[in-house]
């Protein structure tokens, strides 16, 4: 059956043919090309804000300089956003080419592969920023039962530029996500349109 363009599969996903399939494809491959150019800025920027940030301060004429690399959840948040600066650039080059070349939809394999990369670049940034995140708030409040300072009473340059650096991150995390939602709708869609064309034979 066909409405508006439209056909249902027998298992009752809408499946899209002719004009308004390429409509709906162009303005997906949009939306995904904004996000992933979004995705590269913030997490370069949070991989500078935290990776140059230092501070030093003097306790009893002995200097003590703050800097990422004395945490491990900062240096896992830096690495994470370098990946996810990396991969979306990569991929942000696959999606000109592709509009380019006017090559709209792609094979399976390739969807495949995106899907798997993007869930795997949501997976690590939200992991990063939750680890991040918790070792902020240790060095904001302190622990009293461990007898943990409050870190950012002494370095509060250092402590500011770090939480920018992680609301950068959290961007990126939340915008990975979804982007993994837009790449499994390009995924799935592909069997969608198989269904179609094979109700259609029928």
């Amino acid at each position: 059956m066909s409405y508006l363009g439209v056909g249902v599969s027998p298992g009752n996903v809408p499946v899209y043919h002719g004009s308004n399939l390429k409509v709906v494809d162009r303005r997906v491959r949009i939306a995904e090309l904004v996000l992933r150019c979004l995705i590269c800025g913030l997490a370069v920027l949070a991989a500078v804000l935290i990776g140059t940030d230092t501070q030093v301060k003097e306790i009893f004429t002995i200097k003590k300089e703050a800097k990422f690399t004395e945490m491990k959840a900062l240096v896992f948040l830096v690495i994470t956003t370098g990946i996810a600066a990396a991969y979306s650039f990569v991929q942000v080059l696959r999606c000109i080419t592709s509009m380019i070349r006017g090559n709209v939809l792609f094979n399976k394999p390739l969807a495949w592969a995106i899907f798997s990369g993007d869930q795997l670049m949501a997976y690590l940034s939200l992991a990063a920023v939750a680890a991040a995140a918790q070792s902020a708030v240790f060095a904001k409040l302190g622990q009293t039962e461990l007898q943990w300072m409050k870190i950012c009473n002494m370095y509060g340059k250092y402590c500011n530029q770090v939480g920018e650096g992680i609301a950068s991150a959290l961007m990126v995390s939340l915008s990975m996500v979804v982007l993994s939602g837009i790449s499994a709708f390009s995924l799935f869609r592909l069997y969608g349109e198989n269904k179609g064309k094979n109700s259609s034979r029928w």
